[in-house]
């Protein structure tokens, strides 16, 4: 494949699920309004036709499947969809187009054995911390693609990182057993999915650097990390690179670069959002790139050639009704232009 284009997008499908099966504590979708949702979803697949499409909040592998057949696109895209997604509970999926997926794909549950949070404390005032947690919410799914036939795999990490809802603390022995903690409820289970989301950032992030460190290996992180651009969680999994202007060249060999800085160099006016929650909009699905997809890297193969974001939908409230979801879905492009001193290594180390 020699691909002169990539399109990657992420795309939260809303508990995409069969009609009548539960979802969470709901009773799930009807069959019209599971229609309406493999419409609208179908609709969106046809108008983007991404290269790759990062799903979070499938709960069945049908679901997906149906809305790709309505889409009439069956043909050019590959289902990646784990063998169990029978409904009963929340993964990452994607579809790719096919012939640019390289190997199997694989869903990333545990965190890697050697992986610690814990700490006695930077000086004699902080006290020890240790965090415990083990595993992923939600599956990490991993695959590689190759859009051009003379470079090494790039490797694709979907991901959907624990919300910034309250976890629900109520069903607690330690809360039930003593009263003083009902009226400290939110904020509990407000640092407890912070915790949990930090954790997780911190677990791919350190999967990535020993994947990445000291190697050529492009690498694309796209999903619902559920927190903005800036925050704690997105610096964890970016390494937080500096952004370089006019022709100044350098990046960074474990460094990961967010599409939507890339696309606010471009822009006269920063508009982007992908979710709204009690009139705030922020931005909680993200494209992270590698330096061999980064304008100013000299290690670049890729070049960023702009992001879109369709979030009309999110300034109505009726995504039941309407079919759709409650996030807006980021797509970004990136056009095949190594750098010089890129391409010319390319032509010396090729094959006779």
């Amino acid at each position: 494949m020699r691909l002169k284009q990539l399109r990657i997008a992420t795309f939260n499908l809303y508990n995409l699920n069969q009609p009548g099966l539960p979802i969470y504590t709901g009773k799930g979708w009807t069959e019209e309004q599971y229609d309406l949702k493999i419409g609208w979803t179908q609709r969106a697949i046809r108008q983007l036709r991404a290269d790759v499409f990062g799903f979070q909040e499938l709960w069945h592998a049908q679901a997906l499947s149906d809305a790709l057949e309505a889409s009439g696109l069956s043909d050019e895209y590959d289902l990646v969809v784990p063998p169990d997604a029978d409904g009963g509970r929340i993964v990452c999926a994607a579809l790719v187009r096919k012939g640019l997926m390289s190997g199997s794909p694989d869903w990333i549950v545990q965190f890697p054995e050697d992986f610690v949070l814990q700490s006695s404390g930077d000086d004699a005032q902080t006290p020890a911390i240790s965090v415990s947690i083990d595993s992923f919410s939600r599956p990490v799914l991993h695959l590689t693609i190759r859009p051009r036939d003379e470079h090494s795999d790039v490797h694709v990490y979907v991901c959907h990182f624990k919300s910034k809802a309250p976890t629900q603390v109520g069903r607690e022995d330690w809360f039930k057993d003593n009263p003083v903690y009902s009226k400290h409820a939110t904020a509990l289970g407000s640092a407890i999915s912070t915790i949990r989301r930090t954790a997780e950032a911190a677990a791919l992030r350190y999967m990535l650097t020993e994947q990445m460190k000291g190697t050529r290996t492009g690498v694309i992180v796209l999903g619902d990390v559920n927190d903005g651009q800036l925050s704690n969680t997105a610096n964890i999994l970016t390494g937080q690179p500096r952004f370089l202007v006019g022709d100044s060249l350098g990046g960074g060999d474990v460094a990961l670069y967010t599409a939507q800085t890339l696309q606010e160099y471009r822009s006269t006016r920063d508009i982007y959002y992908t979710h709204i929650y009690q009139d705030a909009m922020e931005s909680l699905d993200h494209i992270f790139v590698s330096e061999e997809f980064y304008d100013n890297s000299r290690r670049r193969i890729w070049m960023f050639d702009g992001l879109t974001i369709n979030n009309d939908h999110l300034h109505y409230d009726d995504h039941k009704e309407s079919g759709t979801n409650d996030h807006g879905i980021v797509c970004a492009t990136f056009k095949y232009k190594p750098i010089k001193a890129e391409a010319e290594a390319i032509v010396e180390n090729a094959p006779n």
